[in-house]
Order: C-alpha cells, then structure tokens, then sequence
C-alpha cells in the first residue's frame, strides 16, 4: 500500500504551476549591450595605443644618447677623413756613402715624393737623384789619378689615377730622367693605362699591407751622349709597348715594413728592346716621421747604349722624414 504522505506530496506537485520563462530582451536593450561592448573595446584599444607609445618615448630616451653618441662619432670620422683626404703626404730622404784612406768614394742620393688622396683622385710626384765620385788608389809619389764620376742621374714622374670604383683606377703618367754614367742624356715618357688595388688592408697592430698592378702603354724617347770616358754622340732611340707593374707592401709590424716594386717593359718599336726595373725597400720608422730604409736597386736593359753592360745594381741606406 502506498502511504498517504506520500500519496499528497505527488498530488501537490501535480497541482503546482509552473513559472512562464523570461520574456525575450526588447531590441532597444540588445543595442544598448552591444553599444556599451563596442564602447568597453574602444577604450582597452585606446589604452593599448597610450601604452605602446610610452614604451616607444622610453625606448628612445634610453637609445637617444646612444645614437647622439654614434652619430657624433661617425661624423668626426667623415671630418677627419675629408681632412686626411685633401692633405699632401710629403717624404723627403737622403742617403750618404763617405770612404777616404787609400781610395776616396763619396756618393750621395735623394728623394722628394709626394701624394694626395681624394674622394675620386689620386695625385702623386716624385724626384730622385745620385752623384757619385770616386778616385782610384794610386803608389805613393805617383800622380795622383783624376776623379771620375761613377753616379750621375735624375728622374722627375707625375701621375694622375681617377677612380672609378674601389679597386679599378685609369691613370696618366709622365716622366723624365738622365742617366750620365750610362749615355742617357734625357729620356722622356707618357703613359695611359689602368690600375688594380687588388687589396689594401689595416691590421690590428697598426702594420698594413697592399697590392696594386698596373697594365699601361707607354711610349718615349732616349737621347743617347756618351759622356765619359770620352765625349762622343751616339744615336737616338724611341719606346713603346705595353708596361707591366706592381707595387707590394708587406707591414711586418707597425714599424717595420717591406716594400716590392717591379715594371717591365719590352719595347716593339725601332726592334726588340727589355727594360726591368725591381726595387726592394726595407723601411724600419724610428719616429712617427723619421724612418729609416735599405733599398736594392735593379736595372737592366738588354739594348743598352754602346760599350755599356747592360745590368745595373745598387744597394743604398737612407734616412727620410715624412710630413
């Protein structure tokens, strides 16, 4: 049997109404939500926007010394460089040899060379020269033997390179020299031709080194005179063809520096001529403007003037003094 409680709980249950649901929002409501979501979402994009431009103001208060510093820096560079650039480099050496006793020699040599870099130019002079005396041993009561001069010459070289990139360069080249001893009495060139600075590179020590060749065609004109032992005109000659040459630097240390230099030109005018010049330097810098430098001379000619060997060589110790 079902008790009677229970039987009038489930009977009130039954009887009980159950509550309607809610009514649906108006549309006027709907619209105020989504106008006060759009408002809420304006202001969080606003506050990220006030945000992001104080995190960019104190970015650039913290780098703004920063880059003041590096700009000053870089444009003290620029101004130091445009000064370097439009100032003259000049060396100025002298080398002399002095030996008395049984015999008596004294030689002397000389150097001017100048350079001026520029943005797009390069501009370089040079002038050289050599006079030496020598006189020979001679018996005691004898008479004594004459001098002879056994160094007499001098060269003058201009040169002009334009840049048209880093490394590639064209350039003109003049020159003149006289070389007494061996029958040159003047001896005029032009050159045209293109130059390559194949590297150019500053170590961490200070040393530095480079390499540079020139391809070039040149041509001259050689007045021959013999001079000594007796005076006597010789014929003249003329040069032309193309010229090889490199320079090479190799810095050591920042003081010490070794420096290759070699042209060769074989001439296809008036027959068949070989001119080689190689020039070896060591350059020891005492100072940050004295040095001190041995130079081993080669020069051969395969047509020289007549009754003149036809290789030279020379080894000379000099002092020089760059401005």
């Amino acid at each position: 049997m079902i008790p009677v409680h229970s039987f009038l709980s489930a009977f009130l249950t039954l009887q009980t109404p159950t509550p309607p649901p809610p009514p649906p929002p108006t549309p006027v409501a709907a619209e105020s939500a989504a106008e006060r979501a759009a408002q809420a979402a304006e202001r969080a994009a606003q506050a990220a926007e006030r945000s992001a431009a104080a995190v960019e103001r104190l970015a650039q208060g913290l780098a703004g010394p920063v880059a003041a510093a590096e700009q000053k820096k870089a444009e003290e560079q620029k101004a130091e460089a445009a000064t370097t650039a439009s100032a003259w480099d000049v060396t100025v050496g002298m080398g002399l040899i002095f030996v008395t006793g049984n015999a008596s020699t004294v030689t002397l040599n000389g150097l001017v060379a100048a350079e001026r870099k520029t943005e797009n130019w390069i501009y370089a002079v040079k002038a050289l020269g050599a006079y030496g005396q020598a006189r020979a041993p001679t018996l005691e009561g004898q008479p004594q033997a004459p001098d002879q001069v056994v160094a007499l010459n001098a060269l003058v070289q201009l040169r002009g390179d334009r840049r048209f990139t880093e490394r590639l360069s064209g350039f003109l080249l003049a020159s003149a020299d006289t070389d007494h001893v061996k029958s040159v009495e003047a001896r005029g060139g032009f050159e045209a031709g293109v130059g390559v600075q194949w590297w150019d590179v500053k170590h961490p020590d200070g040393s530095n080194s480079f390499l540079r060749t020139d391809l070039a065609l040149r041509y001259g004109r050689e007045a021959r005179f013999q001079y000594y032992p007796t005076p006597v005109n010789l014929p003249d000659v003329s040069l032309g063809g193309p010229r090889v040459g490199a320079a090479f630097r190799h810095g050591v240390t920042k003081d010490i520096a070794l420096l290759e230099e070699l042209s060769v030109l074989p001439s296809l005018i008036e027959g068949s001529r070989l001119l080689i010049t190689n020039q070896t330097q060591l350059n020891v810098r005492l100072t940050r403007t004295l040095a001190i430098a041995t130079t081993f001379l080669l020069q051969y000619d395969s047509q020289p003037a007549a009754g003149k060997l036809p290789t030279d060589t020379s080894l000379s110790l000099s002092a020089s003094v760059t401005f």
